[in-house]
């Protein structure tokens, strides 16, 4: 099930839980607002760090080329990631597969898809014991 809340993306497949942060075109500044939400969904997560592993999955828009691209992914789950461990995350919990061009989720056709490729999704999986 996916839901669309203003900018943010949610979706939900079995225990999964998603949330996306969206970014400018070229750009892997994260804005505060954002920030702030991406804190207060981790903070209302119950048992979060015993209970889930967290991934970092970056997409980009195909503006820039190949090359570009790699770098400008990498750069944003990275910037992803320095704003998760400075909620108190430790860094070892989180691992990160930057997707660049590839892979896209809309269509890199029209404004919007491409809009909405230019994210990075933090998703939780519960931890299988």
């Amino acid at each position: 099930m996916t839901l669309f809340i203003g900018e943010c993306v949610w979706a939900q497949s079995q225990e999964e839980i998603r949330k996306s942060i969206f970014f400018g075109g070229g750009s892997y500044a994260i804005d505060e607002v954002q920030i702030s939400e991406l804190y207060d969904w981790l903070d209302s997560i119950p048992n979060l760090l015993e209970k889930y592993d967290i991934h970092l999955i970056s997409h980009t828009d195909p503006i820039g080329g190949r090359e570009y691209n790699e770098w400008l992914s990498k750069m944003r789950s990275e910037a992803v990631q320095q704003v998760i461990i400075q909620n108190h995350i430790p860094e070892h919990k989180i691992t990160m597969k930057n997707w660049g061009l590839e892979n896209p989720v809309y269509n890199n056709n029209s404004y919007r898809g491409m809009r909405l490729n230019r994210r990075v999704d933090v998703i939780l999986y519960p931890i299988v014991f």
